[in-house]
């Protein structure tokens, strides 16, 4: 119903500029192509993996961000004329004129494109967000670490190896000291991924001091998606075990409900997905379960993919919390609306005694645009009483 409506106005505006658009043979050469990229994502999600469904697919996902800014555009220029309707102020005569039509169209046409090709520039754009947190206690004889964390690179059809060596470039210009990934890492399809064996050699020149480790995300499992909706019943879903071995090759320590001692000074746990715990767990570890068994007098790290029970996570003696999953929205409107689903949307809070850090994220995950939010890792320097 939505193309339907969109094809309308666009058939009816070129008309109104042309007349060569009124003859049936040129509306349906722009039905076509119109039908030909809506479609794509589609007729991707069908094909087996190569390089045409790749193709398909990478057309769709950039279609989904022009859909949703002409469905924005055009819908709110209807409703806007709609209302210059019913005003007694505005000249009726001239609000249903030839060149006023023609020049609303003009500027839908080019506010739809500059949004669009602006959110496709800026998901390529990737920044370095810095913070810097105090914990008041004590590791040995570190004084301080340097953090790096990156969450959400989603590496599929959308993110491929020239994305990710600029994120391996910007993650070694901060020289950390722990590197991290808080989750979806992939994008449900390990077939998706554009050169398996070259991602790996990237990845593998991440530089470090103390090590690379991950926790698994809600997209980090072997499914199908079709414009965010999911396939394959209520089974289990589980990472592919070549995601698993992807990682173990590019020298990614990957945390399953567990924790690992950093520099003997520091504890470092990695949490299951809260929806989607993944191969071997039932249901993941609650924040008391989790320092139950720990030296709260020394820091503690925690990676956990959603930004959730933050209050918990502190009250068990949690002292940095890091995390991804909500991209910032990653497309306008949804910056402001996502802050009405999380505590934390986005960047910093202080929870009791706990810092929470959470990422927009380096990847993208559908529309293949970001616009109103950045791409982004984050270096976090952590300073110890």
């Amino acid at each position: 119903m939505v193309n339907v409506y969109i094809i309308r106005w666009i058939i009816r505006w070129l008309s109104t500029c042309r007349h060569e658009f009124r003859k049936f043979r040129a509306r349906l050469i722009v039905s076509t192509v119109y039908l030909f990229f809506a479609s794509a994502m589609g007729v991707g999600f069908f094909l087996p993996s190569g390089v045409v469904k790749r193709f398909f697919v990478k057309i769709g996902n950039y279609w989904l961000g022009i859909l949703l800014y002409t469905i924005l555009v055009v819908g709110t220029a209807d409703v806007i004329h709609v209302i210059l309707k019913r005003s007694k102020r505005i000249n009726q005569e001239k609000l249903r004129s030839f060149k006023v039509f023609v020049i609303s169209g003009v500027i839908c046409a080019v506010g739809i494109a500059v949004l669009s090709i602006w959110g496709m520039v800026n998901a390529g754009n990737i920044k370095t967000t810095r913070y810097e947190v105090k914990i008041d206690k004590k590791a040995d004889d570190l004084k301080q670490m340097k953090v790096v964390m990156a969450a959400d690179l989603h590496m599929g059809y959308n993110i491929g190896c020239e994305h990710i060596r600029k994120m391996v470039d910007k993650i070694n210009a901060e020289e950390p000291d722990l590197v991290i990934f808080a989750g979806d890492i992939f994008d449900n399809e390990y077939e998706a991924l554009e050169d398996p064996e070259k991602l790996i050699t990237i990845l593998k020149e991440i530089r470090s001091k103390y090590g690379i480790y991950a926790c698994y995300g809600n997209h980090d499992i072997k499914e199908k998606i079709l414009a965010g909706f999911t396939f394959g019943g209520s089974r289990k879903k589980e990472s592919d075990v070549r995601m698993d071995e992807f990682l173990e090759r590019a020298g990614i320590t990957l945390l399953r409900d567990e924790s690992v001692t950093i520099a003997d000074s520091v504890y470092l746990y990695g949490r299951p997905d809260r929806h989607r715990p993944g191969r071997g767990i039932e249901t993941r570890k609650t924040p008391q379960e989790i320092t139950a068994d720990m030296d709260l007098s020394k820091p503690i790290f925690v990676i956990d993919h959603q930004p959730k029970e933050l209050k918990e996570l502190a009250d068990a003696g949690v002292d940095l919390d890091l995390c991804g999953h909500t991209h910032d929205g990653q497309v306008w409107p949804g910056n402001l609306t996502i802050r009405l689903m999380w505590e934390n949307a986005c960047g910093y809070l202080k929870k009791g005694d706990m810092h929470n850090i959470v990422t927009s994220g380096v990847g993208i995950f559908g529309p293949n645009m970001r616009v109103g939010t950045i791409a982004e890792i984050c270096s976090i320097t952590v300073k110890f009483n």
